[in-house]
């Protein structure tokens, strides 16, 4: 059996080490390794044009929207007023910097799920029994002056290129909110409306980074999960490695250039009654190529109070989930891990 690794992070184990196969501590159990071959190519994820999404067609992107978050759980958008160079830039900024020499790296790890600013691998490395392939980094960013100065300054525009990026990823974000809350029927401030006392949505995002393995059927890297937030925006490289489950099947999201990837989290499903879903993907990795995804998460700050829309729970559709502190989800999430039980299978109303 192959070893179980030392280094703090995989992505020094493999171009260091040169292993050639995977470490025990990554192999899954026979029953939870993907089917690589069980995937379809032939259900493809929406792609939604946004140009009209404040033109006399709006109307029409929000019918779109709407059908995507209740059929899909996930689309793909276009035309998202993003800027390509800005794009470009912070790709490249993820690339540079996970090939900074480790020593430089390190000075971002951490394994506190709680630290605002951390280089990690896997997922929580505190709770976990098998380990996935993935290192990232993860961050604060919102409001970008709060969370700036503990970002990394190697590669040298690292903090330039990446608030460009929050803030421009932020304004789509709230497109996108209120789109999908008028596709619910209900004011279009009316999900930003619930996020507490502030009403501003926090966020932060991951640099994912997904080395070459010698093995992807036996390990993953990120194994099915929903995400906890409201809504996630991911960029993603021209590499394959995003699939979606559909019906019972396993659906791949295959790159599209200057395109960013939607998915509805678990506080819009609950804020929709169940009527939106946020449905479990997975993250799989390949022999040849590394693999860098870049996930924007738009999350309700702590004390905001979630719940289904009132206007959305009637006789015939009573209430699905009972309402609960955003802040005691996250601490639920965080402890569950990666399950692929659903964390909202806790909070369902009695």
């Amino acid at each position: 059996m192959a070893a179980i690794s030392k280094r703090l992070l995989l992505s020094d184990l493999v171009s260091s080490d040169k292993i050639d196969q995977v470490p025990s501590n990554y192999i899954r159990p026979i029953s939870q390794r993907p089917d690589l071959q069980a995937v379809s190519h032939d259900l493809p994820i929406p792609l939604i044009d946004l140009h009209d999404l404040f033109g006399p067609d709006r109307g029409h992107v929000i019918d779109q929207i709407g059908r995507a978050c209740r059929d899909y759980g996930f689309f793909i958008v276009k035309n998202h007023g993003v800027p390509e160079t800005t794009i470009a830039n912070v790709m490249q900024i993820a690339k540079q910097y996970f090939n900074l020499p480790e020593e430089e790296r390190l000075k971002s790890y951490s394994d506190d799920p709680n630290k605002t600013t951390r280089l990690s691998t896997s997922f929580n490395i505190r709770t976990e029994k098998v380990a996935n392939w993935r290192d990232y980094l993860r961050f604060q960013c919102y409001p970008v002056h709060d969370y700036i100065h503990e970002w990394p300054t190697n590669p040298g525009l690292f903090r330039d290129h990446v608030a460009e990026y929050c803030q421009s990823v932020r304004g789509l974000a709230v497109q996108l909110i209120e789109a999908i809350s008028e596709s619910l029927g209900l004011r279009k401030d009316y999900i930003t409306g619930q996020l507490g006392k502030h009403k501003q949505a926090t966020q932060h995002m991951s640099f994912n980074y997904y080395p070459p393995c010698p093995q992807p059927d036996l390990t993953y890297g990120l194994p099915g999960h929903t995400d906890l937030n409201l809504i996630t925006i991911l960029l993603q490289d021209q590499v394959p490695g995003l699939q979606v489950l559909r019906d019972g099947e396993w659906v791949a999201v295959d790159p599209v250039p200057n395109t960013f990837i939607i998915n509805i989290g678990d506080q819009v499903q609950v804020m929709s009654n169940g009527r939106y879903k946020s449905v479990l993907h997975r993250a799989v990795v390949n022999c040849d190529q590394e693999r860098i995804s870049i996930p924007t998460f738009y999350c309700p700050p702590p004390d905001a109070v979630m719940g289904p829309a009132p206007e959305l729970v009637t006789d015939d559709e009573p209430a699905v989930y009972r309402q609960f502190a955003y802040g005691d989800y996250h601490e639920k999430f965080w402890d569950k891990g990666l399950a692929k039980e659903n964390c909202l299978d806790m909070f369902l109303a009695t």
